[in-house]
């Protein structure tokens, strides 16, 4: 067990006061089995209201309203969380679902619904490269999907990106460059393309080694995958480190496009040039 104490902190400055619009707030991390939230704070300056939803897909979703105007927002996020999770997971796949290609039930079909289909009109070039990874048929699916995450990992280059807005599959493919988000979006879509419902998750990456792809000191913000599979539930993958399960990952939300768990968005009233810079800062300690 993994005791945690997460700090996120936003800030936007601007050169005068702006009215600020409602803000929507992705930053209470997801409990589960193999995670618990022990607590979980959002302090918002200036003072705002703040209210609590969740969304369909189950993640924790405040928005925020203010009522004056303002020339900085600080959006502060504390969470205490314990990972559960085992460095080296064994999973109880399904007997009919061992082996690629498999059927999910008719129940799971229909629940997993846009999960299972492709975000991105990349046309046959992806279909092509993910079906490069099928040894034969039938061949193993656990073996399948860590072949094509490590095929994800170690053909291209993580590279950190600052700019909003994540990269096609194939504009990722064809630089062989690309962050965190889109190395998790290449690897959805590609096993998506063979029929596996999938879906793309962000929130933290705990690095106390301080040697893994994608952090800052000892944590930052992180995007990864999660692979449905019969029996064995959601199983995670990250493609960015070449890893499988959750041991160094503390979810906060997960959706069918990284564009829909982004962890702060919203708008300001004001001159176009009213902006000036955001910056965000994330401390994990034990």
């Amino acid at each position: 067990m993994v005791d945690l104490r997460i700090h996120h902190r936003t800030t936007y400055r601007y050169r005068q006061p702006v009215g600020l619009g409602p803000h929507r707030l992705m930053l209470r991390p997801r409990e589960a089995r193999d995670l618990r939230l022990l607590s979980s704070e959002i302090m918002v300056t200036p003072d705002a209201a703040v209210s609590w939803a969740n969304d369909v897909a189950g993640n924790a979703v405040a928005t925020v309203t203010f009522g004056t105007p303002s020339d900085t927002l600080v959006i502060d996020s504390v969470a205490h969380v314990e990972i559960l999770a085992l460095t080296y997971p064994v999973f109880d796949i399904a007997a009919s679902a061992i082996s690629f290609p498999f059927r999910y039930s008719d129940d799971e079909w229909t629940d997993l619904g846009a999960l299972t289909v492709r975000q991105y009109p990349d046309g046959e070039r992806l279909q092509r490269w993910a079906q490069g990874f099928v040894a034969g048929y039938p061949t193993d699916t656990l073996s399948l999907l860590k072949d094509i995450n490590a095929g994800v990992g170690g053909g291209i280059t993580y590279q950190a990106r600052e700019d909003e807005g994540t990269q096609s599959p194939d504009q990722t493919l064809s630089s062989g460059l690309g962050s965190c988000r889109d190395l998790a979006t290449l690897f959805v879509e590609a096993v998506r393309s063979l029929g596996f419902g999938a879906r793309v998750v962000s929130g933290y990456l705990h690095d106390p080694t301080r040697a893994l792809l994608g952090s800052a000191d000892a944590g930052s913000t992180h995007a990864w995958s999660e692979v449905y599979l019969p029996s064995a539930g959601w199983v995670t993958f990250d493609p960015t480190n070449c890893s499988v399960g959750g041991a160094n990952l503390i979810p906060v939300a997960v959706a069918r496009d990284i564009r829909q768990a982004m962890p702060v968005m919203g708008s300001f009233i004001g001159p176009a040039d009213a902006f000036l810079d955001m910056s965000v800062a994330v401390q994990i300690a034990d």
